[in-house]
């Protein structure tokens, strides 16, 4: 006597349903983290409970307190109050390297695969030879020309950040230029303009925004490390990875508040730029599943 066993369809699986679910979770904390910093330096003003550059001899190294909930640095200012003054110039920077780069990368990557020929081989191997320099070594070489300070920092960044999205987005755009949907709107009489403005762009912006979404941790600790290094902000402005530097002497006086939060700040949002980048992916590309 035989007896019969019942299967759920493979396709409402617990598995897949766990991963859906971890899916769901990983992008949601990712982008709660983005939001808490982006509002962090929109409000920063009013959430500081004190001046970030305000100096107080008197409570030098103070610990954690009601009145200093993070303590102080080696001039006496409060720390939480430099950690949200901080944020926006350590996210406003970025912001501008990726979406400048995120911008001039799409141009030329649309307008190469587009155009082919002689200007296709220019911009591909103008991207190549700058992707072969560091984005920290160009902004040093450029430091040294210009001076120091978060505008040199920027220009060269996004000069360096161009071909990590242009060169993602040109193969893209070779791809998409080949779909029948393009043969039928230039049998229509539409120009090429119109088609890369108004059809070929457009279905490449997901692309390019998860491109300009994971590259933006990136720039982020590239614009720290710049100031780290004395080449970015100056003091006494209050950026993240200036107070990581500035904070590196209390380290030895057993002091690593300074630098231990504001490093623990910049980690965190950098892991969150990527997971909110490979969420995107498999969101709006379809990858991962």
């Amino acid at each position: 006597m035989t007896t019969c066993q019942l299967t759920a369809p493979r396709g409402l699986g617990t598995g897949r349903l766990r991963r859906m679910v971890r899916g769901r979770g990983v992008l949601a904390f990712a982008g709660t983290v983005v939001a808490v910093a982006v509002l962090a330096a929109l409000f920063a003003p009013l959430l500081a409970p004190y001046d970030p550059d305000a100096v107080d001899p008197t409570a030098v190294y103070q610990g954690s307190s009601a009145a200093h909930w993070l303590g102080t640095d080696d001039a006496g200012r409060d720390l939480l109050s430099r950690l949200l003054h901080g944020a926006r110039p350590s996210l406003l920077a970025p912001a501008a390297v990726t979406l400048t780069a995120g911008l001039g990368g799409t141009i030329l990557a649309v307008s190469a695969a587009w155009l082919g020929g002689w200007y296709d081989r220019l911009v591909s191997t103008l991207l190549d030879v700058i992707f072969g320099f560091p984005g920290l070594v160009l902004a040093v070489v450029a430091a040294a020309v210009f001076g120091a300070g978060l505008r040199v920092a920027v220009l060269t960044l996004s000069l360096a950040y161009l071909p990590y999205i242009g060169r993602v987005v040109r193969s893209a755009a070779l791809r998409e230029r080949n779909l029948p949907y393009v043969s039928a709107l230039r049998m229509l009489g539409m120009s090429g303009g119109r088609i890369c403005l108004l059809h070929l762009t457009p279905n490449l912006l997901p692309l390019v925004l998860v491109q300009v979404a994971t590259s933006f941790g990136y720039a982020l600790l590239d614009v720290a490390a710049f100031s780290f290094i004395g080449l970015g902000a100056q003091p006494p402005t209050a950026e993240w990875g200036l107070m990581v530097a500035n904070g590196s002497n209390g380290i030895l006086a057993g002091r690593a508040e300074q630098s231990l939060y504001a490093g623990a700040v910049i980690v965190v949002f950098v892991i969150a730029c990527n997971l909110l980048g490979n969420g995107l992916s498999r969101r709006l590309l379809g990858e991962g599943r």
